[in-house]
């Protein structure tokens, strides 16, 4: 009997599925620490870096992500189809430091607002990467570390990614060689 009873605990301890709960951080603007936050989790990337933003403007989070490609991070951006010829958008500039950046070609807006570093971690939420967002609006951040949930994302970010065109990376690429 005493060897049953250890073989079940035994049994039980490796068969049942294991509970992992998400590290969950939570930031709200304005002035709430979001923009610090995201480029915390950047400065952290190691291996890569997928990024689907409606509106990037932060010149802050603009050079996170330039030292994370200095690193050696693959860095990949999605945005809306109007941050090509948006005035303050960092998308020219990025690309023209060798950041892979596709614009959004549906119908719609490509209203997204996710990143997901490494495989592992997600930041999601209300929160564009923009000074206005930082600094003006009443916006929210959530940071998830939880590798099924980043998956998740990840697909997200392939099916954008496979949805979006490079136009604006050969205009940018010829101005810079002038």
């Amino acid at each position: 009997m005493k060897y049953f009873l250890r073989g079940l605990c035994l049994f039980i301890l490796f068969c049942l599925p294991t509970q992992v709960q998400a590290e969950i951080k939570a930031y709200f603007s304005p002035n709430g620490g979001c923009q610090e936050a995201v480029v915390a989790e950047i400065n952290k990337a190691q291996k890569s870096i997928n990024i689907a933003m409606y509106s990037f403007t932060s010149r802050e989070i603009a050079q996170a992500v330039l030292t994370a490609l200095e690193r050696h991070v693959k860095v990949r951006i999605v945005l809306d189809k109007a941050q090509k010829n948006e005035h303050y958008s960092k998308s020219r500039y990025l690309i023209s430091k060798g950041v892979d950046i596709k614009y959004h070609l549906g119908p719609g807006l490509m209203h997204n607002k996710f990143s997901v570093i490494d495989g592992q971690e997600v930041l999601t939420g209300s929160f564009n990467w923009t000074a206005s967002a930082e600094k003006r609006n009443d916006e929210n951040l959530l940071i998830l570390t939880d590798k099924e949930l980043a998956e998740k994302y990840t697909n997200q970010f392939k099916y954008l990614w496979s949805q979006s065109g490079e136009d604006g990376l050969k205009e940018v690429q010829s101005e810079s060689k002038e």
